[in-house]
């Protein structure tokens, strides 16, 4: 009987690389929002090419906000011994601290807030109407809010949480008016060729360059930052840096900018700019 000839071994494979994404990150807290999400957002705002880098800057400081929010929420729903969060719960984290309150423009929008966000006059000191107020058409990031809702449950069961949906709704308006507003100044950052001075006060984190005396002519307000009742003015966000790169591109850099302009100074801030720079430290310009 003819021996048969020995099947040669099969040549292996190299294993093929995962994609990266703010998902995959090693080393760094996992981002419930996905690139796509986070592209789409900036596309509503910009034009501009969107980096890599600047994708998971954005995904991080987006989850870390929504994360610091949805554990004072579930700090103010223990002490009532519930798992289920309430949007009283969210008025009571935010009332607790002050750094929580970030994406008002939701505010106009939630019947969470209703009363609670002030009279607001035109230049004649004539009362704005919450409708006036509004506006005539819904802005993108509240038309758009329920795109955050699988990121939102997957930010509430890692805190051993549920939500109603009332809640759900608020933080799903919270993360999409955040992160339009996010990528709105990540794109100024990138025109303007740096962050400019917002306010009078200029804000610095730990570790960063104080920043020069103001011009006579620089106390101009923060558009569309206003401050809830009771609370006063909050005061300028934005600190002085320079930019590298092309006037064409949002970096990972412009992002955290963009990032000082969103967050008033103090842990939250000092959390979300850490943890997004831990994120993008190996990730490709491209």
């Amino acid at each position: 009987m003819t021996a048969q000839p020995a099947r040669p071994e099969p040549i292996a494979r190299p294993a093929r690389p995962e994609r990266g994404g703010p998902e995959t990150a090693s080393g760094v807290e996992v981002s419930p929002f996905k690139p796509a999400l986070i592209r789409a957002v900036f596309r509503d705002v910009t034009s501009m090419r969107v980096s890599r880098s600047a994708v998971w800057a954005a995904a991080s400081v987006t989850r870390t906000v929504l994360t610091e929010i949805i554990d004072g929420a579930r700090r103010a729903a223990a002490e009532e011994a519930r798992k289920k969060l309430v949007p009283r719960d969210l008025l009571s984290a935010i009332d607790r601290d002050i750094e929580l309150e970030v994406a008002g423009e939701w505010y106009d929008h939630s019947p969470t807030f209703k009363g609670l966000t002030g009279v607001l006059y035109d230049a004649e000191g004539v009362i704005v109407s919450p409708r006036e107020r509004r506006g005539a058409r819904k802005p993108s990031a509240v038309a758009g809010a329920h795109r955050f809702e699988a990121g939102v449950k997957k930010l509430l069961r890692s805190q051993g949480v549920t939500a109603d949906p009332a809640m759900v709704r608020d933080l799903d308006g919270i993360a999409s008016v955040f992160l339009t507003g996010l990528a709105r100044d990540a794109a100024m950052v990138v025109r303007e060729d740096g962050l400019r001075r917002f306010g009078t006060v200029a804000l610095v984190t730990s570790g960063e360059p104080a920043p020069p005396p103001f011009p006579k002519d620089s106390h101009r307000a923060v558009p569309g930052r206003g401050a809830m009742p009771g609370r006063g003015a909050v005061p300028g966000r934005g600190a002085v840096s320079g930019r590298r790169g092309d006037g064409r591109t949002i970096g990972g850099d412009d992002v955290l900018d963009a990032a000082k302009i969103q967050l008033f100074g103090g842990n939250l801030r000092q959390r979300a700019l850490t943890e997004a720079r831990g994120a993008t430290r190996n990730t490709p310009t491209g």
